[in-house]
């Protein structure tokens, strides 16, 4: 039986048109994880630079801010509302004095709520034995002091105890925290003594590090009776400290100079030991920010390293991008393959580096018995940081590798 054949001619128009399949972000993301699990080395050293740079601005910031808050810790336990008042100079230029009676008068304003003061003593050497030249002072001043000082100033005894009552009236001592290690002491005792200004006086007290006075921390404290007795103090205070009302702190200094000396309110020096802190803190601040640029000169370098690991990996695989087009991928997504790779590169290296860099400053942090602080708005930072290294590194390589023809790829 015969069967006749038709054939039929389909227009070209008519007929079903191949589109290239298109790539999902799941599908990108695995694409380009696919050439850094091939070369697991590069990319751990590529990302490490990334991660260095990223540590080291991270770190950078937590320790500034760990810095800020165990300031504000310490303020906050120590209070802002301490004033120091000393003397200034004359109009000829010479050393002024408080009177007498300053501590008194100062005593008499109403908002404040303690005073004390200490006296310098001059030409009163402290040292460790009588066997020791008299030039090798070790930088340790004699100080008067009155029994209110350690309350006023927020100061506390780690060894020992605070001059009282009795212990004023007689050769005792309390040494500052960098003046017993000058002298080599670790703790007070009644058998414990230093020479000061040509005789023995027995050690009773050793204080800790007091923020608020860093002058009292190289001082050897001697009672205000006991100076005046066996070292011929005269009685004039060298720095008054007022505590007050801390919505008065304003008020109160503003009549310090002329309630502390009123015949020359004008030869008094006022201040407030927080602003010193402050201060320090801001230059910290300009410290941080040096840094912080080291930091981002150290992302670059890691950036430069991505791209230039990105330049070679299409230079290798001239075949893989030959291959893909010749099946039917597109330009866009050859080089949305290239550019996933660089980002996920980027991101690998700022992850570890943030990881990094909050670890340095929680051991910086504990080291120094600071609260460990890391902004949320570093480590967001940090992240979006190496996310525009790597898109910036990774777009010339993925452009140069959607232009490669296939038979130029494949040759």
């Amino acid at each position: 039986m015969a069967t006749d054949t038709h054939l039929r001619l389909v227009p070209v128009d008519a007929r079903p048109r191949l589109t290239p399949a298109r790539l999902g972000p799941g599908d990108v993301f695995r694409v380009g994880g696919v050439g850094l699990r091939t070369r697991p080395l590069r990319v751990f050293l590529s990302a490490l630079g990334i991660a260095i740079g990223i540590a080291a601005m991270v770190a950078v910031v937590g320790i500034s801010s760990s810095s800020r808050a165990d300031l504000d810790r310490t303020l906050d336990r120590l209070g802002t509302n301490l004033l120091t008042v000393a003397p200034g100079n004359t109009l000829f230029g010479d050393q002024a004095k408080l009177p007498v009676e300053s501590v008194a008068m100062i005593g008499r304003i109403a908002p404040v709520t303690g005073v004390a003061a200490t006296g310098q003593l001059p030409d009163t050497p402290v040292y460790r034995s009588d066997r020791i030249p008299s030039g090798e002072t070790g930088g340790i001043a004699a100080r008067a002091a009155q029994l209110g000082l350690l309350g006023t100033v927020g100061a506390t005894v780690r060894s020992g105890t605070w001059l009282n009552g009795a212990t004023e009236r007689y050769p005792a001592v309390v040494l500052g925290d960098a003046a017993a290690r000058r002298l080599g002491l670790g703790a007070a005792g009644a058998d414990v003594q230093v020479h000061l200004g040509g005789r023995w006086f027995t050690v009773v007290g050793i204080l800790a590090p007091a923020p608020l006075a860093p002058e009292l921390d190289s001082s050897a404290l001697v009672g205000w009776p006991a100076a005046a007795a066996y070292l011929g103090f005269d009685g004039h205070p060298t720095t008054v400290y007022t505590r007050s009302q801390e919505a008065s702190v304003e008020a109160v200094r503003n009549v310090l100079g002329a309630t502390a000396n009123p015949e020359a309110p004008n030869e008094v020096q006022v201040s407030r030991p927080s602003d010193a802190l402050a201060a320090a803190a801001a230059t910290d601040e300009a410290f941080t920010g040096l840094l912080l640029g080291l930091g981002a000169v150290a992302l670059l370098v890691g950036g430069v390293g991505v791209a230039n690991t990105m330049v070679i990996s299409v230079l290798e695989r001239r075949a893989e991008i030959g291959l893909r087009r010749s099946l039917g991928a597109t330009r866009g997504q050859v080089r949305v393959q290239f550019l996933a790779e660089s980002l996920l590169l980027s991101a690998l290296g700022g992850a570890g580096g943030v990881l990094l860099g909050i670890l340095v400053t929680a051991g910086y942090a504990l080291w120094r018995q600071w609260p460990t602080v890391v902004p949320v708005w570093a480590m967001a930072g940090g992240v979006g940081a190496t996310l525009l290294i790597g898109g910036l590194a990774g777009l010339y390589p993925a452009v140069r590798a959607a232009r490669l023809a296939p038979t130029e790829a494949l040759g």
